[in-house]
């Protein structure tokens, strides 16, 4: 343990000194800028400015954005100020650029680009309430058929800027790109976690159109948040990836020189018109968050645009600032991905009425409205059919709003497909693999539909590190709350005959240590298995004594998670498991997470992705009475979360950044009893995961390199939907069952947990991540990691009944229905099996059987559970519950027996009821 004392230092871990798994690029790029002396920049010339909100500055040369921090706080910037020297040169893109594709009749598009090679600007007289204005156009480029005028405003209090385009020619021009570079300091390099907490931001886009902003939140979660919203005629069409200039397309000047990488997601162009680029780069990508639009300017017409930067006082305060701003606001309920089996509910608030709302595909989406009654318009929203969809509402002011959904088919059969096409589709087995990778469930290429069993990474094909364990952790947990017993005795040989001896060591002193890979790349062994068309000269292709270490400690997880499943099917059903009994698995989950504090303690300094797994196997040791070993694995795991109570922010990994250790971290700070640790990760949490009418973007944990690690296609690329957003949805269910008044910790836990089966098509394939950027806008052909979100959906697949004081009685993942003071609620989450009844803190849990219905009781608190009818796996329920808020009743029931710190219900041929009453 004493190697847990001391953490490696940040610097050290972005500058790749660790066993690799940084990716080639970033480990080369910034080794190399650690050797060098850093070069000296001249300091920039600014001229310093404020607002009622803000401290500014522009840079006296280009009046573009060189500082920008909230009122009283120059300690922080939202904007990189303190790399602004050694970004002052041409190519670098700041707030005040702005970049434009037009065409006249008959040629081609045409870029043009302030930042590009910039020349003199000539400075124009102010007015009331211009702090700076400036002729641009000729910092644009030769041959510009435009006037290009910016003004930075102070307009009763509000920063804005303002572009003015005026074409000056005498022929109309066709405007099919038009970009403003958002510039936030999201840049980790040379920062450690701390640091980074302090100083860094991410930017979280709504791209809803005349509705759009962004939301620029601070690493740490705490306030205040800046806004950037839209003025009129100035849609966030699009949200266009500026390309790192050194992998860009020749004659691209759309480009920033700054490095995209590990430690910099890169910037991007909020995008009013995007028809040029859906013309060109954009052309064979999947459908667009918006309909692409073009802005024609007739001889002496012009067209001003412009963007205001508010800020609200903390994240769960940026809708209520939109509505003080008069910006239409959408909440949806429980979120914007929709079952075709389930209703959902969007709530409008706007300055002006909605005058239609309509569907694209038309009928895939039907807003229905309804009585609401508390300032809030309430539209009931059914959905047909499946994948991608939008509704727009079109307003009395003729501002229009998109809010995009995910159309999914009823969650028990997307259960159902994912278990199918893991264990038919992805079942390897044949006895002439040189691995001994039989049987297995290795990873897979939608594109060429074939399992892989090469991969220039390694681990992709040897069933360990996230890439390769992916799929056959989420055909495991996919048993959890829905077995299939031909499933489940496909897993159980994989987990006998290959996890046991050849994944995982069986015997000796390192009993329960797992490797890296069982496949790896030897070609003196195996001189004519390699295809040649894979390149084996990267770091990626392990060699077997790199494959067979066993100190990576993110990969015991996976393996216990195996263990883990079978040694509940086993205990809590019949005639599932038939190899072992329940003891042996629980015994090797339990030896698993050992193994891991004792052959990878460097890597168990950090939270592990689904290490939430070690707490449930740590409380069914207790409930099973296996002391000796509960007592063992409890006190590694206290020197694990005491050493994380002594930093700051616990949350590091092998990254510079990372959102994969903190819900681990969480799960261990609330059982140690060590609240103001599991609040501030919590709040962390909140920084990068957002709620935004999306459903791409609602609930989705940032994460933007693993494509390079698991993905087809391999990229710096920000992810939608990557296994992040499951897992975070995790201790931010846990923190809203603490907490039933803060209902956005709720939407962001749901729109997390239902992101994470939108990965998976009408076969069941699950796709590692999508690619959010515009040129794709599809789902990655590679399974890759994609289990360990599906870890997170199922753990925390529930039914919450809700009464919101704003929007009154919801029903997250069930169809509730309210009479007087009665409450009914059908659950049709993809499990059925937890619900929590917010109004009573009351959190209901079944290990076997499951709920059909539940009534409450608004004045008594009774709650009656309708439980389906005994199956020949299950005919006995075993039911658990517990009040999770402070000052909440204690409940009891009259029904069942007492059985492992919960009640054991037989079931019959019916249904049976199952009444809790407050004690």
């Amino acid at each position: 343990m004493k190697r847990l004392l001391k953490p490696l230092p940040l610097v050290a871990l972005v500058l790749g000194t660790l066993p690799a798994m940084l990716p080639t690029t970033v480990a080369y790029a910034e080794e190399g800028e650690a050797q060098k002396p850093k070069p000296v920049y001249p300091p920039i010339s600014k001229t310093e400015m404020q607002t009622p909100a803000f401290d500014l500055a522009l840079r006296a040369d280009t009046q573009t954005l060189a500082h920008l921090s909230p009122k009283g706080n120059t300690a922080f910037d939202f904007v990189p100020a303190g790399r602004e020297p050694e970004r002052a040169g041409d190519g670098y893109v700041h707030i005040g650029d702005i970049h434009i594709r037009l065409k006249t009749a008959g040629s081609d598009w045409q870029d043009f680009s302030s930042a590009h090679a910039r020349k003199q600007i000539a400075a124009l007289a102010g007015g009331n309430g211009v702090l700076a204005a400036a002729d641009i156009t000729a910092s644009m480029g030769a041959g510009m058929p435009l006037r290009v005028e910016r003004r930075w405003v102070n307009e009763a209090g509000v920063l804005a800027m303002r572009f003015t385009l005026v074409n000056t020619s005498s022929a109309a021009v066709e405007i099919g790109g038009l970009g403003m570079p958002m510039v936030f300091d999201n840049i980790i390099l040379d920062r450690d976690l701390d640091t980074a907490h302090a100083e860094a931001s991410f930017v979280d886009p709504y791209i809803g159109r005349d509705a759009g902003y962004l939301q620029v939140t601070r690493l740490n979660g705490q306030g205040p948040a800046l806004l950037v919203l839209p003025e009129k005629g100035t849609p966030l069409e699009a949200y266009r990836p500026i390309i790192e200039a050194r992998a860009a397309k020749n004659g691209d000047i759309f480009t920033d020189r700054s490095q995209r990488s590990q430690v910099s997601e890169g910037f991007y162009d909020w995008t009013v018109a995007s028809k040029g680029f859906a013309e060109k780069e954009w052309a064979k990508a999947g459908q667009q968050w918006n309909e692409p639009t073009s802005i024609t300017l007739a001889p002496g017409e012009s067209r001003t645009i412009g963007l205001r930067f508010v800020t609200a006082p903390d994240i769960r305060k940026i809708e209520d600032t939109l509505v003080a701003n008069k910006r239409p606001v959408a909440v949806g309920i429980p979120g914007y991905v929709v079952p075709t089996d389930q209703t959902a509910s969007l709530f409008l608030k706007t300055p002006s009425k909605v005058a239609k709302i309509e569907s694209f595909p038309e009928g895939a989406l039907t807003a229905t409205s309804e009585k609401s009654g508390t300032g809030w318009a309430r539209y009931q929203v059914k959905a047909s059919g499946w994948g991608q969809a939008r509704l727009t509402v079109t307003y009395a002011d003729g501002q229009k709003q998109t809010v995009s959904y995910y159309i999914t088919k009823p969650l028990e059969q997307v259960m159902a497909d994912i278990g199918q096409f893991t264990t038919t589709n992805q079942w390897f087995e044949g006895k002439g693999d040189p691995f001994h990778r039989s049987p297995a469930i290795l990873s897979y290429d939608r594109e060429d539909n074939k399992i892989l069993t090469q991969d220039g990474r390694v681990w992709v094909s040897g069933m360990s590190d996230e890439g390769g364990a992916g799929s056959w952790v989420a055909a495991m947990m996919k048993q959890l709350d829905n077995p299939s017993p031909e499933e489940v005795a496909k897993l159980e040989r994989l987990v006998n005959e290959t996890v046991l001896g050849t994944l995982q060591v069986k015997d000796g002193p390192q009993a329960g240590a797992v490797k890296k890979s069982i496949f790896y790349y030897d070609p003196v062994e195996f001189p004519n298995y390699y295809d040649p068309k894979i390149n084996w000269k990267s770091w990626t292709a392990w060699s077997k004594k790199d494959s067979d270490d066993l100190g990576r400690s993110y990969n015991y997880p996976h393996v216990a998670i195996g263990h883990w499943v079978l040694y509940r099917l086993a205990r809590d059903n019949q005639g599932l498991v038939k190899q072992h009994d329940w003891k042996f698995y629980l015994e090797w989950a339990y030896r698993t997470s050992v193994a891991m504090m004792r052959d990878a303690p460097y890597y168990a300094q950090f939270g592990q992705m689904e290490g939430d797994v070690f707490l449930d196997i740590l409380k069914d040791l207790k409930r099973e009475g296996l002391t000796a070993e509960a007592t063992e694995m409890e006190g590694l795991m206290k020197g694990r979360a005491d050493h994380w109570r002594t930093l700051k922010f616990p949350f590091g990994s092998e990254m510079a950044w990372d959102s994969t250790g903190q819900p681990e971290v969480y799960a261990w700070m609330r059982y140690f009893g060590y609240q103001p640790q599991a609040d501030e990760t919590r709040e962390v949490i909140l920084a990068y995961d957002p709620t935004i009418p999306n459903w791409g973007y609602n609930g989705n944990a940032r994460r933007y390199w693993d494509f390079l690690y698991g993905g087809k296609v391999s990229r710096i690329e920000r992810q939608i939907h990557h296994y992040g957003s499951a897992l975070n949805a995790v201790p931010l269910f846990d923190a809203y069952r603490q907490n039933p008044g803060d209902l956005h910790l709720l939407r962001v836990a749901y729109g997390g947990m239902m992101g994470g089966i939108t990965n998976i098509d009408q076969q069941g394939f699950g796709s590692a991540a999508f690619h959010s950027w515009p040129d794709m806008m599809k789902w990655d052909a590679i399974t890759g990691d994609y289990g360990m979100g599906f870890y997170g959906h199922a753990i925390t697949s529930a039914t919450y009944m809700v009464s919101d004081p704003q929007f009154g009685w919801l029903g997250f993942g069930g169809d509730l229905t309210t009479k007087g003071g009665k409450v009914h609620i059908e659950p049709k989450d993809g499990a059925r099996r937890r619900l929590f009844i917010a109004p009573a803190g009351l959190w209901i849990t079944l290990e076997a059987g499951r709920i059909k219905s539940a009534d409450y009781d608004a004045k008594t608190g009774k709650i009656v559970l309708t439980l389906d009818p005994a199956s020949t796996t299950a005919p006995t329920a075993r039911l658990l519950f517990e009040t999770t808020t402070a000052g909440g009743k204690t409940y009891g029931t009259d029904t069942g027996t007492a059985d492992r710190g919960g009640y054991a219900i037989a079931l019959g041929t019916g249904e049976t009821a199952v009444t809790l009453s407050p004690r």
